[in-house]
């Protein structure tokens, strides 16, 4: 025992001579003696120290992305955090129903592998840097270090690694919270960098069987979403990027944004909503791009409105006379906010987003546009290969009306037909246009006394009501167009009058 004793004794100092010489040779050797010493330092401490470490960054390089790997690690370890670790962080999933428990900062846990012990820990390195910020700054990087015997190497590089990510990946699935994202101005941190996303929890109930729709459309609509979400192969074989576009276009009330959650719900795809008027450049589009996701649908809502390269050079008049009254606090606030700046993305910009070479990054994604007026749409916008599928939605049908007055009332064809067959007459025959928002608000139950027979009576008169409207507003139309027609023809007269009138002139002048 006293042997033993001894030689943990002098291994110890000998340890402890090594690190001082270390430090002093680190601190006063010029560099170029240092290099070539060095690697040779490293290798006497790799052969008494035996363990190996490996680091898995939040994000690594000059990459914009939060790495897969540190959220498959993240997710694989969480289901061992509760038992084994002492110092735990919260969050809740699937609508908040259930807490998952995750490793805090600066905490280790073991793992075991086919009888290999591990070591795992959570660390977060702080910068040193003082400077005074309005705003927080990248001063922290989170990352997971692995630690195991050299003996080991083989299992860990060529097994358990690869045991961590699948795991870790299926319960990232289990776990999995759908989010509807949402682009914004503010000051928004996710790990060390700021984020151009801000997120709910995606909740919307709609489907496509209560989507207000012919039974036909839908099913071909349905086909197309499942065939594209079934077609990674198939993409990369035809050597495309695996994406699809779709255009949405009709009235306002038709249930575009109903049909986008349609086709989140369906796909189990995350919503991003983007705002194009927030977004300052292309560059800060491209941005937004990167940090999306996979399995997601990418919105641009009122793509008419949201484009509007009109405007800009007075915009920008306009806030250089205000700039001078503007303290240089508030200027340089609203220079880190971008307040100052009108959304300078260009429509090369965004038919770069929409296929450009970017738009290949991170794949399984959907991009999709709506407007009330496809007509204003530039056709490099929406030709096939960008917006690959066009699909018109139009004012409520008598098939939709059945969809809707199931959904509202449990009403059935059978059950009510002299109020379905006066419907079908109003909606078929008499061709009269009204949107599904509009037939499902009056098919709504406005009281606990109210039938279903009160409610499909109160959408007939609505009907009845919409067609008379719709004749005024064509006789207003008429009569507006005659006033329009009567002024030009004064004006022409008038024109002619002056003209003969100074041709008068002329001629008298010259007699």
């Amino acid at each position: 025992m006293v042997k033993m004793g001894e030689v943990w004794t002098n291994t110890g100092s000998a340890l402890a001579s090594l690190v001082f010489i270390y430090t002093i040779f680190e601190r006063f050797f010029p560099y170029r003696l240092r290099e070539h010493f060095e690697p040779l330092a490293q290798s006497l401490i790799g052969f008494i120290y035996p363990y190996i470490q490996i680091t898995f960054h939040e994000y690594s390089g000059e990459r914009f992305k939060r790495s897969d790997v540190y959220d498959a690690i993240q997710s694989y370890l969480s289901k061992d955090s509760s038992s084994r670790a002492k110092k735990l962080t919260a969050n809740t999933i699937k609508g908040n129903k259930s807490i998952i428990l995750s490793m805090d900062d600066h905490e280790e846990i073991t793992d075991e592998f086919q009888g290999v012990k591990v070591w795992w820990q959570s660390k977060k390195h702080q910068s040193e840097s003082r400077a005074i910020s309005f705003y927080p700054k990248a001063d922290e990087s989170r990352f997971y270090m692995l630690k195991f015997h050299r003996r080991d190497r083989e299992v860990i590089t060529k097994k358990y690694l690869n045991h961590v990510i699948s795991e870790g990946k299926t319960i990232e699935v289990k776990n999995r919270e759908r989010k509807l994202y949402s682009n914004n101005p503010s000051q928004n941190w996710s790990g060390y960098k700021q984020t151009k996303w801000s997120h709910v929890t995606f909740e919307h109930p709609a489907t496509f069987d209560t989507l207000a729709m012919e039974y036909k459309k839908k099913e071909e609509i349905k086909n197309d979403l499942i065939k594209f979400s079934n077609s990674k192969d198939y993409y990369k074989k035809i050597g495309k990027a695996w994406k699809r576009g779709y255009l949405l276009f009709g009235p306002p009330g038709t249930g575009k944004s109903t049909m986008i959650a349609a086709m989140a719900n369906l796909l189990e795809y995350d919503v991003y909503d983007l705002e194009l008027t927030t977004v300052k450049d292309n560059t800060e589009l491209r941005r937004l791009l990167i940090e999306t996701s996979g399995k997601s649908i990418i919105v641009i809502e009122d793509i008419d409105c949201s484009l509007d390269l009109t405007g800009q050079r007075k915009q920008k008049k306009d806030e250089e006379e205000d700039e001078d009254e503007t303290s240089p606090i508030e200027k340089q606030m609203k220079k880190d906010q971008g307040e100052n700046k009108g959304s300078k993305v260009t429509l090369s910009g965004l038919l770069n987003f929409i296929d450009g070479l970017w738009s290949a990054c991170g794949g399984e994604r959907i991009i999709v546009f709506t407007t009330n007026f496809i007509d204003k749409l530039d056709p490099a916008l929406i030709r096939k290969g960008r917006m690959d599928k066009h699909i018109e939605m139009s004012y409520c049908g008598f098939e939709a009306f059945k969809v809707l007055a199931n959904n509202y009332l449990d009403a059935k064809e059978e059950d009510d037909n002299e109020l379905f067959d006066e419907i079908k007459r109003l909606l078929e025959v008499e061709e009269i246009k009204m949107t599904p928002a509009d037939v499902g608000e009056n098919l709504l139950k406005k009281s606990e006394v109210e039938t279903k027979e009160i409610c499909l009576k109160r959408l007939i008169e609505a009907l009845k009501e919409e067609k008379e409207e719709a004749k005024r507003r064509i006789e207003d139309e008429e009569k507006k167009k005659k006033e329009e027609e009567e002024i030009k023809r004064k004006k022409r007269e008038e024109k002619k009058i002056k003209k003969e009138e100074k041709e008068e002139n002329e001629t008298t002048m010259k007699d």
